[in-house]
Parts: structure tokens; C-alpha cells; sequence
């Protein structure tokens, strides 16, 4: 069945590298809306506009008697349309290349849903009038837009074969737990916020039923936990003499996820000023992004023929490294 994604495919050829550039700024773009998402709650701006999808009950853009308030919650509504033109570049561009790889444009169009989603979904905040639980889910969801957003990019840089580790299965199994810890971490990270003070508006907003003190300390053990991973992770792979790839992604996420803990303990003992708050979500999308790509980073995908599944593990090494 043709379609005109298929006709515009016939007439256009992108470049591998348009692809690779389109894809990395989805990867921007989605770590971009989790800063602006935080700048509306820290600035109490979550019902800046009262409605949705509308920003008032007569007007769909914000209006003068709505102050800056205003401004900033409808101009975070606004990126969401930008997110999907870039999310829509990096499709055509994958769907113009050539050869045609099927699983860019899923993973392209994977970005998209997960967007219309956030968009309904942030909806869906405002009309509860910004009720932690569903706040959370929001920005949860922009996990997940991450994780798609990361993987596409990595694709674009690796052929379509059949993914072959470059180290031993126990080691992936211990990458496999990071993953899961740091998401528990971010999820205890949504806790405390919907706990804490910055509510998103500037009246009286439900919060979550939580000791604030003991959901902190429990994100701090969580954050310690996952400060040993990483560091059971580097000397891991310093053992086995792994390739250079994964040993300085273990670096690069052990080195981010000491900043975000240093930046924790300095929103705390300075009592969340907003501006630190924020540097802190920036950091939670780095984090998340990080582990993301040392997990990734643990296997190559050849093009489709070109490299045989290696017999053992040190072939494994050997043809990674020379990779």
C-alpha cells in the first residue's frame, strides 16, 4: 500500500548523517521538555492556564490579565508542537533514507505516540488541578520518551544484524539491574517531589500522603545503591578487560550520577531553592540517559551479513574492539 510517506520516499534521499542529526535532536528535545516541564512547577505555573485544551474557557492562547503565569504554561504547551515537528523530521528522514530501515521510523513514530500521550496527559494534570499522582505519570512518561528517543539515535549509528555482546552475560545481567534501580531511584524522585513544596501553583495544591523527611531518606539510599552499581560496573569491566566503549560509559554515568547526588544534597541543606531543584530534574534526565547508554553500549549491531555471531566471548571482545 502506497502512502505518502512512500511517494515522498520515491522523489527524496536523506543522508545517513541527516538521519543521525534529526534523531539526536528528538534525544534533545525530549531532555529539553523535562527542564521546561519542571520550570512551570517551580515556577508556580501549573495552571497558568486554568483549562484544556484550551488556555481559558474562551481563548486557546494565553491573555494579557493571565501574567507571566500564563505565558510560561501555555509556552510549555507550545514545545510539545515543536517536539512533534522534530519528532516528524526524524521520521521522513529515516523513511527517506536508503535503504529503508523499518525500525528507525517505529521507533520514530514510538516517539510520537508517546508524545500525543504527554500532551492528553498533561491535560489530564490540569483538569485534576496538578494531583501528584498523575503529576508523576507525567513525568514518568518523559522517561520513557527518553529511552525511545536514545535508542533511535543509537540505531542510526549501528546496522540492523542481530545484536552481539561484547561482554560476558553476567556482566549484562548487572547492567540489566542498574537499569532497574536508577528507574526505582526516579520513581522515588517523583515521590519526594510530589511531596515537597513546589506544588506547581501558588495556592493550596493537594500533595502526596509521605513523610517528607523519610521519602527523602529513602531516595538517598536509593541514590547509594546505585552510586555502588555503577562502581561494581567499572571495576567489572576493568576485570574482564572489556572494550573501551563500555568502560568509559560506566565513567560517564558514574560521573553524572555523583553531580545529580552532589546537587541533591545541596537542594536539601540549602531547603529546595528553585533554580538547584531544577538543575536536580536535569540531572534525573541525564542519569536516566546515561545508564541508558552504558546498557547499550554492552552490545554492536553489525549490518545484516556482515559479522557473524561469534563462537565465545573473547571473539566477541576482540571483534568489538577493532570495531
Amino acid at each position: 500500500m502506497r502512502t505518502p510517506f512512500s511517494l515522498l520516499a520515491e522523489r527524496v534521499t536523506v543522508s545517513d548523517r541527516i538521519v543521525r542529526w534529526t534523531a539526536f535532536a528528538t534525544l534533545v528535545m525530549s531532555v529539553l521538555v523535562v527542564v521546561t516541564g519542571g520550570a512551570v512547577r517551580l515556577t508556580g505555573s501549573g495552571l497558568g492556564c486554568p483549562t484544556w485544551p484550551t488556555c481559558t474557557g474562551s481563548s486557546l492562547a494565553t491573555t494579557p490579565a493571565m501574567g507571566v503565569h500564563g505565558v510560561i504554561e501555555f509556552g510549555n504547551r507550545m514545545l510539545t508542537d515543536v517536539l512533534c515537528v522534530v519528532i516528524g523530521a526524524a521520521i521522513l528522514a529515516a523513511r527517506c533514507a536508503k535503504p529503508w530501515r523499518r525500525s528507525l521510523t517505529r521507533l520514530g513514530w514510538a516517539q510520537f505516540w508517546v508524545t500525543v500521550f504527554e500532551a492528553v496527559w498533561g491535560g489530564v494534570t490540569v483538569l485534576t488541578h496538578l494531583n501528584p499522582f498523575v503529576v508523576a505519570v507525567h513525568f514518568l512518561a518523559s522517561a520513557a520518551l527518553i529511552l525511545i528517543a536514545l535508542t533511535m539515535w543509537q540505531r542510526t549509528r549501528e546496522g540492523d544484524g542481530e545484536p552481539v555482546r561484547t561482554v560476558g552475560k553476567p556482566v549484562l545481567q548487572l547492567s540489566r539491574l542498574m537499569i532497574g534501580v536508577t528507574a526505582a531511584l526516579i520513581v522515588v524522585g517523583t515521590l519526594v517531589t510530589g511531596t515537597g513544596p513546589h506544588s506547581g501553583d501558588g495556592t493550596q495544591v493537594k500533595r502526596m500522603p509521605f513523610d517528607w523527611e523519610k521519602i527523602t531518606q529513602f531516595h538517598a539510599d536509593f541514590a547509594m545503591v546505585t552510586i555502588g552499581l555503577a562502581l561494581a560496573m567499572m571495576f567489572v569491566l576493568l576485570a574482564v578487560d572489556a572494550p573501551a566503549g563500555p568502560r568509559r560509559r560506566a565513567l560517564e554515568f558514574f560521573a553524572v550520577l555523583m553531580a545529580q547526588a552532589v546537587i541533591g544534597f545541596v537542594q536539601y541543606f540549602t531547603h529546595l531553592p528553585e533554580v538547584v531543584v531544577g538543575v536536580h530534574l536535569l540531572g534525573a534526565a541525564l542519569v536516566w540517559a546515561a545508564v541508558l547508554r552504558l546498557h547499550l553500549s554492552l552490545r554492536i549491531r553489525p549490518e545484516v551479513g556482515a559479522l557473524p555471531r561469534p563462537a565465545n566471548i573473547e571473539t566477541v571482545t576482540g571483534l568489538a574492539a577493532a570495531v
